[in-house]
């Protein structure tokens, strides 16, 4: 029986960059009766707000729900009616500057250009910086076809580890690659929530979408954490009610 399940947003939760199903929403709410939940993803706050929290129905009991934008460099938790910071870790101008450098050079180098681009491709979320092959406001069925293997991915993400050393650099969503300081992953988030919640890692189970090597949720297994790899939102929501099955 665990303590508190945590989810990968993107892929796992919902779709990519788009707000929670109101059948998720429910198992959601369901969930936060049997256990804690958190949620742990790199998108920044304002995404975090339009995809879960405000897509939450109102029998959800908030105040057993951790929401950790930037892959945990954040940590967000609702008290006295309101969502609430309660830590964030930034970046300083510099290293923004050095990486944002970098993507432009492993983008040229690697000639991975798509035809059309949907907003900004880079994109600055103070503790973490994010490339978007498409473009921040790229549509889901642009988005899935682009590398749903991870092979485009995989070579950006092995040239950026030449340029950026020290940094981690991990793969996420439908086509993000999303850049921490060293030992920033969601592990690195997962033992903050552990600190913060005073929950055991024993007493935590992990759900994503990319859970195997290079994949941004594989740490989480490196850590030891118990973990399920889902398809898609919709074996999320069997997987959620098992453990809700399971957890009564």
């Amino acid at each position: 029986m665990k303590e508190l399940i945590a989810f990968d947003l993107d892929g796992t939760l919902a779709e990519s960059k788009q707000p929670l199903g109101e059948a998720m929403g429910q198992a959601l709410a369901g969930l936060l009766h049997v256990a804690h939940v958190a949620v742990i993803s790199g998108g920044d706050w304002p995404q975090f707000d339009k995809q879960v929290a405000s897509r939450l129905p109102e029998r959800a009991d908030r105040s057993r729900l951790w929401l950790m934008p930037t892959t945990g460099t954040k940590l967000y938790t609702h008290r006295d009616g309101q969502w609430a910071p309660v830590y964030a870790e930034l970046f300083d101008d510099a290293q923004k500057q050095a990486i944002f450098t970098a993507f432009d050079a492993s983008l040229e180098a690697t000639g991975f250009v798509p035809e059309e681009v949907w907003g900004e491709r880079i994109e600055d979320r103070g503790s973490q910086i994010t490339f978007s092959a498409l473009g921040q406001q790229a549509p889901i069925h642009a988005k899935e076809v682009w590398d749903p293997d991870f092979a485009k991915r995989r070579v950006i993400q092995a040239d950026l580890r030449q340029r950026l050393p020290g940094l981690s650099i991990n793969m996420g969503g439908a086509t993000s690659i999303d850049i921490t300081r060293e030992g920033v992953d969601k592990a690195y988030g997962l033992k903050k929530l552990r600190d913060a919640s005073g929950i055991a890692l024993e007493a935590m189970l992990f759900i994503g979408d990319a859970i195997f090597p290079g994949g941004n949720d594989y740490p989480a297994k490196e850590l030891g954490l118990d973990t399920v790899r889902v398809r898609d939102p919709q074996e999320t929501l069997s997987v959620i009610d098992a453990i809700i099955a399971c957890q009564k």
